[in-house]
């Protein structure tokens, strides 16, 4: 009983709302489209030259069968690098919103069945977050934690996390400041749904507090927690691009499509202009972003039909 649809659409487990899906076009080619470019930057740069990463004396060189991106000021291959670059900021847009979902999901949970005092507290709190500026949250967050977690991650021989706390760091914390949206729907989903009769007979049935949570409202919540999730990917990269377009993100040498759009941008003058060092990193990011927000809203159609 507790996979019957109660989101007006359904939950994943909704038959009628896959088969709406399967057959929206426009999430078959999203799903493609995103697909080629997690593979490309996934498996891409393994199978390039390492050399091609290195400074070279082919500074600025336009597109060619050699360099199809075209170099950079140090004569490294751009392809190469806006594949790595697409690395990093794919993992943190996705790691971001896991971060962003859980907490949100737990906490819109929490907030909608519990009622009351308790919601009431909780979302005045969520009101309260909102009101806290994001960049300067991300920047003290850095600058705080950033030395301690590579002598942590030091003292434990953890080399690749001392290389890489300023993006653990950049994670949690895009994590932490995207939730609040979640918790709200999530939260508004939950005050439907208690009131339903499924949830009237697990109490008679004296189950508990914890498992209506986790057994009935949670799997009825599927289909908006996913749609939710497809939209905030997308959000965290754009976060992440701005910092790192600012310089307060992922810092050289490693680069993300937001640090190479700075660079891009700083290389064009109205002497020159070295137009690829811009036009491919926003072209990878901007497919990536469209292809997310495409699949997002067919899930959207499929899952709320009436909507």
């Amino acid at each position: 009983m507790w996979h019957t649809a109660c989101w007006i659409g359904g939950s994943v487990a909704d038959p009628r709302a896959v088969r709406r899906l399967l057959r929206n076009p426009s999430a078959w080619i999203s799903a493609a489209v995103l697909l080629l470019v997690v593979l490309a930057c996934v498996a891409g740069p393994c199978f390039l030259p390492a050399s091609l990463g290195d400074p070279g004396p082919n500074q600025y060189a336009p597109p060619s069968w050699e360099h199809p991106f075209g170099t950079d000021l140090n004569g490294r291959d751009l392809l190469l690098r806006v594949l790595a670059g697409g690395r990093i900021s794919l993992a943190v847009g996705l790691c971001g919103a896991l971060v962003s979902l859980f907490i949100g999901t737990a906490w819109g949970l929490v907030a909608g069945y519990a009622g009351g005092v308790v919601d009431g507290f909780m979302m005045r709190l969520v009101d309260i977050l909102y009101s806290v500026p994001r960049l300067i949250f991300i920047l003290i967050a850095i600058s705080a934690f950033n030395k301690q977690l590579q002598t942590f991650a030091s003292g434990l021989g953890w080399e690749w996390l001392v290389q890489s706390s300023q993006i653990a760091i950049l994670i949690l914390t895009l994590g932490v400041i995207e939730w609040l949206t979640m918790a709200r729907i999530v939260r508004g989903q939950v005050l439907s749904l208690k009131s339903r009769q499924f949830i009237a007979a697990a109490r008679v049935l004296g189950q508990s507090h914890v498992k209506i949570l986790l057994r009935h409202l949670l799997p009825n919540l599927s289909g908006i927690i996913l749609i939710y999730l497809t939209l905030t990917i997308p959000a965290v990269i754009i976060d992440e691009s701005f910092l790192s377009f600012l310089g307060l993100g992922i810092q050289a040498p490693q680069a993300s499509w937001g640090s190479l759009l700075s660079d891009g941008a700083g290389a064009i003058n109205p002497l020159k202009s070295f137009w690829w060092l811009l036009v491919f990193p926003a072209a990878a990011m901007s497919l990536t972003l469209l292809a997310l927000n495409f699949l997002g809203d067919a899930m959207r159609d499929a899952f709320d039909p009436r909507g």
